[in-house]
Protein backbone atom coordinates (compact mmCIF):
# COMPACT_ATOMS: atom_id res chain seq x y z
CA UNK A 1 0.00 0.00 0.00
CA UNK A 2 1.81 3.61 -1.14
CA UNK A 3 1.78 6.56 1.11
CA UNK A 4 -1.41 8.40 -1.47
CA UNK A 5 -3.72 5.55 -0.24
CA UNK A 6 -3.01 5.25 3.15
CA UNK A 7 -3.75 9.36 2.98
CA UNK A 8 -6.77 8.88 1.47
CA UNK A 9 -8.07 6.09 4.24
CA UNK A 10 -7.17 8.62 6.66
CA UNK A 11 -8.90 11.65 4.85
CA UNK A 12 -11.90 8.81 4.45
CA UNK A 13 -12.33 8.53 8.33
CA UNK A 14 -11.99 12.46 9.05
CA UNK A 15 -15.00 12.88 6.71
CA UNK A 16 -16.91 10.33 8.12
CA UNK A 17 -15.97 11.97 11.94
CA UNK A 18 -16.78 15.21 10.48
CA UNK A 19 -20.07 14.41 8.51
CA UNK A 20 -20.71 13.15 11.88
CA UNK A 21 -20.06 16.35 13.42
CA UNK A 22 -21.61 18.40 11.14
CA UNK A 23 -25.14 16.38 11.86
CA UNK A 24 -24.99 17.79 14.92
CA UNK A 25 -25.25 21.09 14.05
CA UNK A 26 -29.54 20.96 13.65
CA UNK A 27 -32.41 22.80 13.34
CA UNK A 28 -34.86 20.44 14.46
CA UNK A 29 -37.73 21.16 12.58
CA UNK A 30 -39.86 18.19 11.23
CA UNK A 31 -39.98 15.18 9.68
CA UNK A 32 -36.76 16.02 8.73
CA UNK A 33 -34.32 17.97 10.88
CA UNK A 34 -32.32 20.86 9.01
CA UNK A 35 -28.82 20.12 9.25
CA UNK A 36 -25.01 20.82 8.07
CA UNK A 37 -24.34 16.91 7.42
CA UNK A 38 -25.16 17.76 3.48
CA UNK A 39 -22.25 20.24 3.59
CA UNK A 40 -19.87 17.29 5.06
CA UNK A 41 -21.22 15.03 2.44
CA UNK A 42 -20.67 17.39 -0.29
CA UNK A 43 -16.91 18.20 0.67
CA UNK A 44 -16.55 14.44 1.04
CA UNK A 45 -17.70 13.86 -2.54
CA UNK A 46 -15.50 17.12 -3.65
CA UNK A 47 -12.12 16.72 -1.74
CA UNK A 48 -12.14 12.46 -2.37
CA UNK A 49 -14.09 11.82 -5.79
CA UNK A 50 -16.53 9.02 -5.95
CA UNK A 51 -14.64 6.43 -4.51
CA UNK A 52 -13.54 7.74 -1.37
CA UNK A 53 -16.14 9.81 -0.97
CA UNK A 54 -18.22 7.17 -1.29
CA UNK A 55 -16.59 5.43 1.25
CA UNK A 56 -16.40 8.45 4.16
CA UNK A 57 -20.35 8.19 4.40
CA UNK A 58 -20.34 4.60 3.88
CA UNK A 59 -18.13 4.63 7.16
CA UNK A 60 -20.46 7.38 8.41
CA UNK A 61 -23.41 5.29 7.53
CA UNK A 62 -22.55 2.06 9.49
CA UNK A 63 -20.90 3.59 12.24
CA UNK A 64 -24.59 5.11 13.23
CA UNK A 65 -26.45 2.02 11.91
CA UNK A 66 -24.10 0.27 14.83
CA UNK A 67 -25.46 2.46 17.42
CA UNK A 68 -22.87 5.08 17.70
CA UNK A 69 -24.88 8.65 17.79
CA UNK A 70 -23.55 9.91 14.62
CA UNK A 71 -26.93 10.96 12.93
CA UNK A 72 -28.88 14.69 13.82
CA UNK A 73 -29.59 15.20 17.16
CA UNK A 74 -27.01 12.28 18.26
CA UNK A 75 -29.50 9.52 16.82
CA UNK A 76 -28.42 5.98 16.01
CA UNK A 77 -29.37 2.71 15.33
CA UNK A 78 -31.16 0.97 12.08
CA UNK A 79 -34.54 2.49 13.49
CA UNK A 80 -33.37 5.84 12.20
CA UNK A 81 -32.16 4.93 8.97
CA UNK A 82 -35.30 2.82 8.70
CA UNK A 83 -37.96 5.92 9.51
CA UNK A 84 -39.39 8.68 7.50
CA UNK A 85 -35.92 10.91 7.35
CA UNK A 86 -34.18 7.59 6.74
CA UNK A 87 -33.95 7.81 3.04
CA UNK A 88 -32.18 10.94 3.29
CA UNK A 89 -29.36 10.06 5.53
CA UNK A 90 -29.21 6.62 3.05
CA UNK A 91 -29.09 9.52 -0.04
CA UNK A 92 -25.70 11.15 1.42
CA UNK A 93 -23.94 8.39 -0.21
CA UNK A 94 -25.24 9.23 -2.71
CA UNK A 95 -24.66 12.70 -3.12
CA UNK A 96 -20.69 12.06 -2.24
CA UNK A 97 -20.81 9.55 -4.98
CA UNK A 98 -22.38 11.61 -7.61
CA UNK A 99 -20.84 15.04 -6.65
CA UNK A 100 -17.64 12.72 -6.93
CA UNK A 101 -17.78 11.29 -10.00
CA UNK A 102 -18.92 14.57 -12.25
CA UNK A 103 -16.00 16.68 -10.33
CA UNK A 104 -13.66 13.54 -11.58
CA UNK A 105 -14.55 13.05 -14.92
CA UNK A 106 -15.36 17.17 -15.28
CA UNK A 107 -12.59 19.26 -13.27
CA UNK A 108 -12.50 20.80 -9.91
CA UNK A 109 -13.34 24.32 -11.01
CA UNK A 110 -16.25 26.50 -9.20
CA UNK A 111 -18.70 26.07 -12.07
CA UNK A 112 -18.54 22.23 -12.45
CA UNK A 113 -18.10 22.08 -8.54
CA UNK A 114 -21.60 23.89 -8.30
CA UNK A 115 -22.84 21.39 -10.87
CA UNK A 116 -21.62 18.27 -9.50
CA UNK A 117 -22.92 19.78 -5.73
CA UNK A 118 -26.58 20.38 -7.44
CA UNK A 119 -26.85 16.81 -9.24
CA UNK A 120 -25.43 15.14 -5.92
CA UNK A 121 -27.97 17.22 -3.80
CA UNK A 122 -30.81 16.21 -6.20
CA UNK A 123 -29.90 12.51 -5.69
CA UNK A 124 -30.21 13.36 -2.52
CA UNK A 125 -33.50 14.61 -2.67
CA UNK A 126 -34.88 12.05 -4.92
CA UNK A 127 -34.04 9.34 -2.70
CA UNK A 128 -35.14 11.00 0.35
CA UNK A 129 -38.16 12.15 -0.90
CA UNK A 130 -39.43 8.76 -2.71
CA UNK A 131 -38.28 6.90 0.68
CA UNK A 132 -40.41 9.79 2.55
CA UNK A 133 -43.69 9.12 0.65
CA UNK A 134 -42.98 5.35 0.49
CA UNK A 135 -42.83 5.04 4.07
CA UNK A 136 -45.71 8.16 4.97
CA UNK A 137 -48.23 7.56 2.51
CA UNK A 138 -47.87 11.38 1.44
CA UNK A 139 -48.98 12.96 -1.59
CA UNK A 140 -45.80 14.34 -3.76
CA UNK A 141 -46.50 17.60 -3.56
CA UNK A 142 -47.26 17.73 0.22
CA UNK A 143 -43.44 15.70 0.21
CA UNK A 144 -41.91 18.67 -1.32
CA UNK A 145 -43.57 21.16 0.95
CA UNK A 146 -42.13 19.12 4.31
CA UNK A 147 -38.76 17.77 3.07
CA UNK A 148 -37.34 19.92 0.20
CA UNK A 149 -38.79 23.11 0.25
CA UNK A 150 -37.74 24.23 3.48
CA UNK A 151 -33.86 23.28 2.59
CA UNK A 152 -33.87 24.63 -0.42
CA UNK A 153 -31.99 27.88 0.86
CA UNK A 154 -29.64 26.15 3.03
CA UNK A 155 -28.79 23.71 0.29
CA UNK A 156 -28.07 26.13 -2.25
CA UNK A 157 -25.26 28.13 0.48
CA UNK A 158 -24.22 24.91 1.33
CA UNK A 159 -23.15 24.10 -2.45
CA UNK A 160 -21.56 27.53 -3.01
CA UNK A 161 -19.52 27.14 0.03
CA UNK A 162 -18.53 23.70 -0.92
CA UNK A 163 -17.94 23.98 -4.59
CA UNK A 164 -15.50 27.03 -3.60
CA UNK A 165 -13.59 25.30 -0.70
CA UNK A 166 -13.13 22.25 -2.99
CA UNK A 167 -12.05 24.11 -6.37
CA UNK A 168 -9.76 26.76 -4.63
CA UNK A 169 -8.47 23.62 -1.68
CA UNK A 170 -8.64 20.12 -3.24
CA UNK A 171 -5.25 20.03 -4.91
CA UNK A 172 -3.54 21.24 -1.42
CA UNK A 173 -5.59 18.61 0.68
CA UNK A 174 -5.39 15.62 -1.49
CA UNK A 175 -1.61 16.50 -2.85
CA UNK A 176 -0.37 17.23 0.76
Amino acid sequence: MNNSNIRMQVLCALFAAFCAVCSQLTIPIQPVPITLGTFAVLLAGGFLGSRYGLMSIVIYLLLGAAGVPVFSMMRSGVSVIAGSAGGFIVGFAVMAFVTGLISENFGYDFKTMVLASLCGTLGCYILGISWFIFLTGTGIWSAFILCMFPFLPGDLAKVLLASFLVSKYRKRLIQG
